[in-house]
């Protein structure tokens, strides 16, 4: 069995519930989220014969990410202690805090940005699928929480049957060369992946994005 995540960015709203759900419940700090909600904005306001202005080619949606414990996890790949590892019978991706020394390859290397620097320990944290809500026969707080039921949990087989293959390469989002573990259905105003013409709004508020 494989665990993994579906997302439904036709019922999402952007209320980012998910997100401060995991939060909250990890106590992650300042800088650090585990599930991230990125607002994808495009489009232009142009003057009419009337002189008003109008959309033009103006689109939004919401696509809610966290790690993605990918049946490649290009993390444990670059990871230089082995502290990253993937459980055989799970499939869930995690960082050993004792093995980690904080050098941060596994950063770069994620092409989702799920491991994130906790300054205060020196080390690196991500999304563990909410390993002990499971063991206890619950779903991953994200899901548990989000009020328009956009996200999903559970045997990646099960859900694709259930929801079909959907398409996870959409903009925001990176080229699929991980093989994750999750279904995004598409919002109707989605752009492919490395055509979009879009940006992400809003998330620099929650977290520094800087370069």
């Amino acid at each position: 069995m494989t665990y993994g995540f579906y997302f439904d960015s036709t019922k999402c709203t952007g209320c980012k519930t998910c997100q401060v759900a995991c939060k909250e419940t990890h106590g992650l700090g300042v800088n650090n989220l585990w599930r991230r909600v990125y607002n994808y904005q495009g489009g232009t306001w142009e003057k009419n014969d009337a002189g008003s202005y109008v959309p033009s080619g103006v689109f939004g949606y919401f696509v809610s990410i966290a790690c993605n414990h990918c049946e490649m996890p290009a993390c444990m790949a670059n990871c230089a202690t082995g502290a990253i590892s993937k459980d055989d019978e799970t499939g869930i991706v995690t960082i050993d805090q004792e093995a980690c020394i904080g050098c941060k390859t596994c950063i770069p290397a994620c092409p989702y940005g799920a491991p994130t620097f906790v300054e205060e320990t020196g080390l690196v944290t991500k999304c563990n699928m909410c390993v002990d809500e499971i063991a206890l026969g619950r779903k991953p707080v994200c899901v548990a929480a989000c009020p328009m039921r956009a996200l999903d949990w559970g045997d990646i087989d099960e859900l694709r049957e259930k929801y079909g293959e959907g398409n996870v390469e959409i903009e925001p989002l990176p080229e699929n060369t991980t093989n994750p573990s999750i279904i995004i259905n598409p919002h109707p105003a989605a752009q492919a992946t490395g055509s979009g013409t879009g940006s992400v709004v809003s998330l620099a508020e929650e977290l520094d994005l800087a370069e």
